[in-house]
């Protein structure tokens, strides 16, 4: 059984596993709850607003172990869409220059992971919260200024179709912080020469903790109202 600790021991410094919902930043379900702790309080690693899943964050004394949480391995699950792009390699832009996928086959769906699996050089997504001159980049982007970005070393120990039904691929990636799956899916695409982009993502897991043990921001908020001492809420 789980249980969820109390306004006073997340004060002091623990640990919160939430699940992030589609469509909120990480801010969002962060300053959701800041209120109602009311302590010191950082998120391990932003997940994109199109992104669902686990959102680890520190309270209290436990603030001093972000930057660790942050550089362990990451693991994501969703669908690249192939056969177009978008200008941010997501859904948060409209989808462009449409291919056809007649001639792709899951034999080479397949097969072009592997170039894409162990320590490769990734660009980041102009649309990307990286600063450049004090200002980030997405939004030199949305002014319509050009973006060059350097490519990064990123390391991904596992890419695996676990469905294809074209034009959606279904995958598992485990990978280094700072890999960038939006990217991911943009290079495979080009890769299969008919674009691609990111369809949906969940990230699973970060370092030993996975989103099955997260809460929702709706079972953290019941649970840290005024009232409310330490609260089952799974089992």
């Amino acid at each position: 059984m789980k249980l969820i600790p109390t306004p006073e021991e997340l004060k002091e410094g623990a640990v919160m596993l939430i699940d992030k919902p589609l469509t909120w930043t990480s801010f969002d379900a962060l300053n959701k709850v800041r209120r109602l702790i009311k302590a010191k309080i950082g998120h391990c690693g932003t997940l994109d607003p199109l992104a669902t899943g686990l959102l680890i964050c520190c309270t209290g004394k436990m603030t001093k172990r972000i930057t660790e949480y942050q550089k362990q391995e990451k693991e994501y699950t969703g669908i690249i869409r192939l056969g177009a792009t978008t200008p941010t390699y997501d859904l948060e832009s409209e989808p462009e220059n449409f291919r056809p996928l007649d001639t792709l086959t899951e034999a080479r769906v397949r097969e072009a992971t592997l170039a894409f699996t162990g320590d490769i050089m990734q660009v980041p997504p102009a649309h990307s919260a990286i600063k450049r001159d004090g200002k980030r980049v997405y939004e030199l982007a949305r002014e319509g200024k050009e973006v060059k970005l350097e490519p990064r070393p990123v390391t991904i120990r596992e890419f695996e179709v676990t469905k294809v039904a074209l034009p959606e691929v279904h995958f598992r990636v485990t990978c280094s912080t700072g890999t960038y799956i939006r990217s991911l899916a943009n290079d495979f695409g080009a890769a299969l020469g008919c674009g691609g982009y990111l369809q949906a993502l969940r990230r699973t897991r970060i370092g030993n903790y996975e989103v099955k043990d997260a809460f929702t921001v709706e079972e953290w908020v019941k649970a840290l109202q005024p009232e409310s001492r330490i609260k089952e809420i799974k089992e």
